[in-house]
């Protein structure tokens, strides 16, 4: 197959990020993968352009035809929940907003399990305000991943070892199959590669679930 996708990623330095670009790049229908961030991811490859970026004053794109983020933090990592906000809010929109603006006519996003717009909890509010704000873009496919407790080499990334994911996976693994397919902890890679075998070929809006995502 020719390579013609040209491909934005934000958000390539993480658990679901790291995952996606190296699906990316091994992809040979991808003819470029351009990475947004603060930091260059690791990989070095002829097909990867890394774009060192201030996520709250984004520069004009390159043509693009699709994009995936895998943006986010927690209120702990972050500092406060403004900040928890700029980062699962903000930056998402704002790189979706410009990655429309380029031309992209698909779209993949990490959200995360229980989001809504009307919740009580804080993030999950922030995720379903997240969600909402992508739906109005106007993207021709939107695929929106949920996954439940991720689990993955956070210690190999850099990143700090959340608790909440610790405590989650050793509760999946006491409770086995008595747990919901949808709440059981699953693997970032999963996560990726149901991203990565939706999105080009997506229309409208496809929200998944980790029982789905599961599956990939």
């Amino acid at each position: 197959m020719n390579a013609h996708r040209q491909v934005l990623i934000a958000g390539a330095t993480g658990l679901v990020g790291r995952e996606l670009l190296q699906g990316l790049l091994a992809d040979s229908t991808v003819a470029q993968v351009h990475a947004l961030g603060r930091k260059a991811p690791p990989a070095s490859h002829p097909k990867l352009k890394f774009h060192r970026v201030d996520f709250a004053a984004l520069p004009m794109l390159p043509a693009m035809n699709e994009c995936y983020i895998a943006l986010g933090t927690t209120i702990k990592v972050a500092g406060s929940q403004q900040a928890f906000r700029a980062v699962d809010f903000d930056a998402v929109v704002n790189v979706a907003g410009a990655a429309r603006a380029a031309g992209a006519k698909k779209l993949g996003v990490v959200s995360a399990m229980g989001a809504d717009a009307k919740s009580s909890v804080f993030y999950s509010r922030v995720k379903g305000e997240m969600e909402e704000a992508l739906e109005s873009i106007g993207f021709d496919g939107l695929v929106i991943a949920r996954p439940s407790i991720l689990t993955g080499d956070r210690a190999a990334l850099g990143q700090p070892v959340r608790g909440g994911e610790e405590l989650g996976l050793k509760v999946t693994n006491w409770l086995g199959a008595i747990i919901p397919a949808n709440y059981k902890s699953i693997q970032a890679s999963s996560v990726a590669r149901a991203l990565l075998a939706s999105v080009a070929t997506s229309s409208g809006v496809r929200v998944m679930l980790s029982g789905e995502l599961r599956k990939y």
